[in-house]
């Protein structure tokens, strides 16, 4: 495990702002029609800094964020780090009640939302009880906040502010949502480790950079963890980072050709829908260099198509919000597409550097290889805690360090990770209350002929416990066929009782299947 004290001591925005001193004229944020020279970047950062100092500021203080995907909010970050505050990451999706919780929880002083999520921010700091100031990044067509401070940053001075103090190891930098109830959200609360460690990583990796750099494109929300980090890695190594405004795949073909983006990283439904674009062919994209896949397990099926379309240059990674590097498989290590046997077309990889891992049993024991069990791990990635929450931190890190994930898996002997289903997602039906991985079942399902993309969940049932309802995307399934097909290749426990063919799965913002939508959705679905 890499400790505190083999980290570099200067702070990843003074990288980034070093990278954009150099070579002002070149590319630093591209979104649509809108692109910020290195040069412009640096200064309108500066600018944003003297514009949050002017709310009255300090270092520490909590500040909301509440944005879309533009180059102007991956400006606004690096100005709320720039001046030693901590950056809120707020999500979405949550409704007013949830939102405003969230903010309270928070501690987050100011809050500036997208015009886009206007409505939506007004509604919660409405419920909020500690009464947060509102401000805009970017004029609104119909104002909703005090201020606007992409317009008041516009007549800052262009010189840096005041440095902030450099964090120590255990104070937060950033927080994201990770769920909760309403009134009680949890918050995981990173330090400086995470940044620190994205720079050593960074270092490592700069030989394999193609000559001239690489070019990035970022598909997934800038302030979510996988966003963020795409985010750093292209700015940390002085790459131009090409920001997806939203989610399409026909809109994320066109800027991986025309941009000519040599990396990116997407969650598996969307490396679905880019491979189901007609103009995704071989040789398409010869700039790409790097597909990065993370956030959800991708189906072997698919994962070995992407090879054959793309060439070797799938990599996969396994994190979440409170541990953002966990394992990873590079490219190099995947077998060739003709290889169907392999097991490591089901694995998102071995542990990354500095990152420790174990399967635990439910009474707490490390399991040997090939059982599974709760993924733990420790790492200089893993979160603080969760913020203000010191009750669920004990329940989810022990004493020496340890991250219980929620998610059950199990390690080879060469120990690679290989995934079975996340712990809230197990379905336990039959009449011995046994357990179904859900990520089994999705992966034999993806297999089948016509079908496209697919999800499993249990629904409540009270001779069984939860019966299996399969949700499926596609054309030509032979969804008559479909239960003996699951019964004689995985046994009949896994047999769905219910299937249900759908346009297309519900999503996240993060891209991710929402389960949770299916669920809530499942008792008025139509099965086919």
């Amino acid at each position: 495990m890499i400790s505190s004290t083999t980290m570099t001591p200067i702070p990843y925005i003074d990288r980034i702002l070093d990278q954009w001193e150099r070579d002002e004229e070149r590319d630093a944020l591209v979104c649509g029609p809108v692109r910020f020279t290195r040069g412009q970047a640096r200064r309108r950062v500066f600018q944003l800094g003297h514009a949050l100092r002017g709310r009255g500021l300090a270092p520490g203080d909590g500040v909301g964020l509440l944005l879309g995907n533009r180059a102007e909010s991956a400006l606004l970050v690096l100005a709320v780090h720039l001046i030693g505050c901590r950056a809120v990451m707020l999500p979405p999706e949550p409704g007013p009640g949830e939102l405003a919780a969230l903010i309270d929880q928070s501690g987050a002083r100011l809050v500036i939302a997208d015009p886009v999520h206007g409505q939506r921010a007004v509604l919660a700091a409405g419920r909020c009880a500690s009464a947060p100031v509102l401000a805009s990044l970017g004029s609104p067509e119909v104002p909703f906040a005090e201020e606007d401070v992409w317009a008041v940053a516009a007549q800052c001075p262009v010189r840096r502010p005041e440095r902030a103090p450099v964090p120590g190891p255990d104070e937060a930098v950033t927080v994201y949502y990770t769920g909760g109830t309403l009134g009680r959200p949890k918050l995981a609360a990173h330090g400086r480790l995470p940044y620190d460690a994205v720079m050593l990583a960074v270092e490592a990796g700069r030989a394999a950079a193609p000559e001239g750099g690489d070019r990035v494109m970022v598909a997934t929300l800038l302030t979510h963890t996988s966003g963020h980090v795409t985010m750093l890695f292209a700015l940390l190594t002085g790459s131009p980072l090409v920001v997806l405004p939203e989610w399409d795949a026909g809109a994320a073909f066109t800027a991986l050709r025309d941009e000519r983006i040599t990396m990116t990283m997407v969650v598996p439904p969307m490396l679905y829908q880019l491979l189901d674009d007609p103009r995704c062919q071989r040789g398409a994209l010869p700039a790409l260099r790097q597909i990065m896949l993370g956030a959800a397990p991708v189906a072997p099926h698919r994962l070995r198509q992407a090879v054959e379309v793309f060439g070797p240059v799938l990599s996969q990674g396994y994190g979440q919000t409170e541990c953002a590097g966990i394992t990873a498989l590079p490219a190099h290590e995947l077998p060739d597409p003709g290889d169907l046997g392999s097991p490591l077309w089901r694995s998102c990889g071995r542990a990354q550097p500095g990152a420790e891992l174990e399967i635990r049993g439910v009474d707490g024991g490390r399991l040997p290889p090939g059982e599974a069990g709760e993924v733990c791990v420790r790492s200089p990635m893993r979160m603080l805690g969760y913020w203000q929450d010191p009750e669920r931190t004990a329940e989810a890190v022990d004493a020496e360090g340890w991250l219980r994930t929620g998610d059950v898996g199990y390690l080879d002997a060469d120990g690679y990770l290989y995934l079975v289903d996340r712990a809230k997602d197990v379905i336990v039906t039959g009449t011995d209350s046994g357990n179904l991985y859900t990520r089994v079942l999705e992966d034999f399902l993806h297999a089948l002929p016509g079908v496209r993309h697919a999800a499993a969940v249990g629904v409540p049932d009270e001779a069984v416990g939860e019966r299996v309802r399969v949700f499926l995307t596609g054309a030509g399934i032979d969804v008559d066929g479909l239960v003996d097909s699951v019964t004689a290749e995985l046994g009949a426990r896994y047999a769905p009782q219910e299937v249900v063919l759908v346009p297309e799965l519900p999503l996240t913002q993060v891209g991710k299947v929402d389960k949770k939508a299916l669920r809530a959705g499942a008792e008025s679905a139509s099965p086919a």
